[in-house]
């Protein structure tokens, strides 16, 4: 018996591009070689075309439940299959925060049978909660040392020590919003410089600071923005995530509401100096923080306005046009997009091999277009992208159920939580 499905072209397999066929059966990957068994269907992707492993997003906030006016499980997946994206990670600050067991419970019983890919949940890190309960139903935990969307702010060193104990047991990964609170400003911002110097680079790097504690530990420090922060972490043995948008915009003069996030984008020194290290392969993952607020949240006046940017279907695309243009390799973008967080959170997923889900996003990296809001699939309806220079995927598979075909999405709700 053959395999029900056969992927026939040039794929990204063992650190390079090769020709080769690829049997799935039974949404795994059961064969890599020159001539799959014929048996089921086949797809003979051309010469044109390139077979990566999909996205894996180990960032993303959906807003489901409480604020699905923002963004919804629906829309938050249909965005990540159109942007190469075949699982997600979803942050605990929604409403209720996902802050314990049955909270946990309640959120995974809302999204069941809503997802277009799949994806895990975060606990978060509460004063007073014991993290072991919650241990066995989340992809890993999250801590907010900085206050943000949502609020479940643990900036308190013998809350944190206590709640280490029962993250370590657990084996879990403790992904970390670094940005020490009580170092934060909150005065008047009237633009992007005003909120940098609000929330200053060094918050950063002294919450990490006051982790090296814990060095070894399985902890992963979000939306790095300097080299600084990136170096301190990975000296105490942490992973590293950084972002697109803290790799290309700086804060600038009179940077409208459109670019506040948190962390803020930083002055243009700085940005370069972590797309270097990013260049460099100094960094671990890229996580796209997708952060979606309606437009007419963002058209408020910027001290009021709140903070994040959506980025889960223009990520991988835009880093793809970087390949196109040999600005950096495709196995970079292979290793901190899917090889990398998939390994970090113990996934089967992020790469082509035997064993491993079929999840796979296929790209023809002659025809890059212009980004354009009208054309994503966010409740958002704006991005700070608008104009630039993207790959899109052509087709995309989850986990060997076409999801997106010819560059259209065509999916169904087939989307699993890895945690069962």
């Amino acid at each position: 018996m053959g395999p029900d499905l056969v992927i026939a072209g040039r794929a990204f397999v063992g650190g390079e591009l090769k020709d080769t066929e690829i049997g799935i059966t039974d949404g795994k990957i059961v064969f890599i070689g020159p001539k799959a068994d014929r048996g089921g269907d086949r797809i003979d992707i051309g010469t044109s075309r390139i077979v990566l492993p999909g996205g894996v997003d180990p960032h993303v906030h959906f807003r489901d439940p409480g604020m699905t006016q923002k963004e919804d499980f629906g829309t938050g997946s249909i965005s990540a299959v159109c942007g190469g994206v075949t699982c997600v990670l979803d942050m605990p600050n929604t409403k209720p925060p996902a802050l314990d067991a049955d909270s946990v419970r309640d959120k995974k019983a809302r999204l069941r049978g809503r997802s277009y890919c799949d994806y895990g949940l975060f606990g978060a890190i509460s004063k007073n909660r014991s993290p072991s309960k919650m241990a066995p139903l989340v992809a890993g935990f999250k801590l907010f040392m900085g206050s943000t969307t949502g609020e479940i702010l643990t900036n308190d060193d013998t809350a944190i020590y206590k709640a280490m104990k029962d993250i370590e047991a657990s084996g879990k990964v403790l992904s970390v919003h670094a940005e020490d609170d009580s170092l934060l400003l909150h005065e008047y911002e009237r633009d992007c410089t005003d909120h940098l110097r609000n929330r200053p680079a060094t918050a950063e790097v002294n919450a990490i600071r006051r982790l090296s504690p814990y060095k070894g530990m399985k902890i992963n420090i979000c939306h790095v923005t300097t080299s600084e922060s990136l170096a301190l972490a990975s000296s105490l043995g942490f992973t590293t995530e950084v972002t697109l948008h803290h790799m290309v915009f700086d804060a600038g003069t009179g940077r409208g509401a459109k670019f506040k996030v948190n962390p803020p984008l930083r002055d243009r020194k700085t940005m370069e100096s972590l797309y270097r290290s990013f260049g460099e392969g100094s960094v671990t993952m890229i996580g796209s923080d997708h952060a979606p607020h309606t437009a007419d949240e963002k058209s408020q006046e910027f001290d009021s306005a709140p903070s994040g940017i959506p980025g889960v279907e223009t990520t991988m695309p835009i880093l793809l046009n970087m390949v196109r243009s040999g600005t950096i390799p495709m196995q970079l973008v292979a290793e901190m997009c899917s090889a990398a967080p998939a390994r970090a959170f113990g996934m089967n997923k992020g790469s082509i091999e035997v064993g491993k889900d079929a999840d796979l996003s296929i790209f023809d990296l002659r025809k890059t277009e212009q980004i354009g809001a009208s054309r994503l699939h966010s409740k958002a309806g704006y991005t700070p992208y608008e104009g630039w220079g993207a790959v899109f995927p052509n087709m995309v598979l989850v986990r060997g159920e076409v999801q997106l075909q010819d560059g259209e999405f065509c999916g169904e709700t087939m989307g699993e939580d890895i945690i069962g």
